[in-house]
């Protein structure tokens, strides 16, 4: 009987300390943090073209929705929505700062053409502050 209990006790500690090790790891955890401290994070999950990935930086969360086509090589990510979740936060944003994002997509997805949505787009077009 101690032996079960000591058996039990031990899968315990070792479920306990995978759950940890997890809960520390977790990407979407990390968004969270990087958002709070208004801090750039890039999540995706490049191996899911169906998730929408999200990035973070300066207070403001973006979300990029990705989609499939041919390139001359293969089939890739070549078409790229990105928009601010709050319009609120792009406050203090200017053009060169969705450069920086822009350029940190085409890291993950060099063919794909990046769209922003308004009113993004707009500043992205005439240039300026948002």
């Amino acid at each position: 009987m101690a032996l079960i209990i000591r058996m039990i006790v031990i899968a315990i500690i070792v479920y306990l300390f995978y759950r940890g090790i997890r809960y520390l790891t977790d990407p979407k955890r990390k968004l969270d943090e990087a958002f709070e401290q208004e801090r750039y994070y890039f999540y995706d999950d490049v191996k899911n073209v169906r998730k929408n990935f999200f990035i973070t930086y300066k207070g403001a969360l973006f979300e990029g929705e990705k989609y499939m086509g041919t390139t001359d090589r293969s089939f890739e990510v070549v078409s790229i929505f990105v928009w601010v979740k709050d319009e609120a936060s792009l406050q203090g944003f200017n053009r060169d700062d969705f450069i920086f994002l822009e350029k940190e997509i085409r890291m993950s997805y060099p063919d794909a053409e990046i769209n922003w949505k308004n009113p993004i787009e707009q500043l992205m077009k005439k240039g300026g502050t948002a």
